[in-house]
């Protein structure tokens, strides 16, 4: 009965052992999500479904407009995958700075640029030497139809670099149903001569840049510094083809270059929908 006894102990002090390292494997690795927004650069109905490719399709989701509620969702969203930082911008930059100072620490402020001129970049330099905004980007003027090696562009890649401000771009083949957006003006290529100019910009494309795959990769091949994030290809397009487009990346030798994001824009669930791709 004593053997018996020491038997079940042994084994009773084995399966809580077990259960605790079983704990520690499925507790979620902290994640900086690299690509978060405060909204969309245009308005869109309370509760529109997320949106999808290729159409004719239906998002699920339910578009949630309020700020407020959406940061409470996003930050909910946030703890429940371990999301510890994340890089945060939207068009209305006070927006930005709200969230910013409701939850210190867990936001990289940055605007959202979709407007160039000398005007609106007077209004940022103070921004970021003031350190309220540390990126620069979602630069989204491919949205209103505009190249990203566009002359008036220049200015704010050049405070980028002397300022070694990592910028996010928009620069791909897919975007928001906007009347002025253009596939033609984000292939990647067209980076080359913003690069050329400024070898030390810390640039990084959303959704790699999909789907101009070829033109990507020779782009990272070529220069460095050109990092890529995932964002809404893990969740807009078909499974199937997000994992065929990442693959052909990790292939290349460009694993490490790749850098997690959401891009949530007003669809909070979308962050889990990323992390679980």
């Amino acid at each position: 009965m004593k053997n018996l006894l020491t038997v079940l102990f042994v084994i009773l002090i084995g399966l809580i052992a077990f259960s605790q390292d079983d704990s520690q494997v499925r507790k979620r690795q902290p994640i900086i999500d690299m690509h978060m927004h405060t909204g969309l650069p245009h308005d869109v109905p309370e509760g529109i479904p997320a949106l999808c490719r290729p159409a004719p399709c239906e998002g699920d989701g339910h578009a949630t407009v309020n700020s407020s509620e959406l940061m409470k969702k996003t930050l909910e969203a946030m703890d429940r995958y371990n999301i510890v930082k994340g890089l945060l911008s939207g068009v209305d930059w006070s927006a930005v700075q709200d969230w910013s100072k409701a939850a210190p620490g867990r936001f990289i402020a940055s605007p959202f640029i979709m407007e160039t001129g000398s005007s609106e970049l007077e209004k940022l330099k103070p921004e970021f030497i003031s350190k309220r905004f540390t990126a620069m980007g979602e630069i989204g003027t491919q949205l209103n139809g505009m190249s990203p090696n566009d002359p008036s562009l220049e200015p704010y890649f050049q405070l980028a670099e002397e300022l070694d401000l990592p910028v996010l771009i928009h620069t791909l083949g897919i975007g928001p149903y906007m009347p002025h957006f253009s596939s033609a003006a984000g292939s990647p290529l067209l980076l080359e001569d913003v690069l050329v100019r400024h070898p030390k910009l810390r640039l990084y494309v959303e959704n790699a840049g999909y789907p101009y795959q070829d033109e990507m990769i020779a782009m990272m091949y070529q220069y460095p510094q050109l990092h890529v994030d995932v964002s809404t290809i893990t969740w807009v397009i078909p499974r199937t083809a997000f994992y065929d487009y990442l693959e052909a990346f990790v292939r290349a030798g460009l694993g490490k270059r790749i850098m997690f994001g959401s891009d949530q824009m007003v669809w909070p669930e979308k962050i889990g929908a990323a992390v679980e791709a």
